[in-house]
C-alpha cells in the first residue's frame, strides 16, 4: 500500500510558475518538478479544500494552472479535529496567529494519518524548531506526528 503525502500549497506553486531569477526558489522549482516527474507515483497523493483555496488566488492564469494540478489529487475532509489541533498550535504560540492557515495544513494531515507533509514553506511549517515543537503538540494530544519534509527530501537515493 502507498504511504500518503499531503501536497500543501506552495508545492504546487512551484510545480507550476514561471522559472525563477531567484537562484534559490530556481532551485525549489526544479526539484519540485523532479520529484513530480520522478517520485510522485510512488505515494498516494491528497490535499485539502484549504490548498484548492489558496491555489485559487492570484493571477487567474496562473491559478488555473494550479487548480489543475489539483484535480488529480484526493481532497481531505476539514473536520473539527482538524480545527482543534490547529488551534492547539496556536495557542502553545509554536506558530503566530498569522500562520493559522499553516496549522491548519498541519493539522489536516495529522488528523487523517497522512505519513508526510510536503512542503516548501520553511518559515512556518518545515522548520527544525516548529517540527519538534508540532510533534510535542500532537503526541500531548493522542496524534502521531506527520512527517514534514520538502520534496528534496522525499526523494529515494
Amino acid at each position: 500500500m502507498k504511504e500518503k503525502v499531503y501536497v500543501e500549497t506552495s508545492v504546487i506553486s512551484y510545480l507550476t510558475s514561471r522559472p525563477s531569477r531567484d537562484i534559490v526558489i530556481a532551485g525549489h522549482q526544479q526539484i519540485t518538478q523532479e520529484w513530480w516527474q520522478n517520485y510522485r507515483d510512488k505515494f498516494l497523493l491528497v490535499a485539502s479544500q484549504l490548498v484548492i483555496q489558496e491555489a485559487s488566488a492570484g493571477d487567474p492564469i496562473a491559478s488555473e494552472q494550479r487548480l489543475k494540478i489539483l484535480e488529480t489529487i484526493e481532497l481531505l475532509e476539514i473536520r473539527e479535529d482538524a480545527l482543534s489541533l490547529a488551534q492547539a498550535f496556536l495557542d502553545f504560540k509554536i506558530m503566530p496567529q498569522k500562520a493559522a492557515e499553516d496549522a491548519l495544513h498541519i493539522a489536516i494531515a495529522v488528523t487523517n494519518g497522512i505519513n508526510y507533509l510536503l512542503t516548501w514553506n520553511c518559515k512556518h511549517i518545515a522548520n527544525a524548531i516548529i517540527r519538534r515543537e508540532i510533534e510535542r503538540i500532537c503526541r500531548s494530544q493522542g496524534y502521531e506526528p506527520v512527517i514534514i519534509c520538502t520534496p528534496e527530501e522525499l526523494i529515494e537515493r
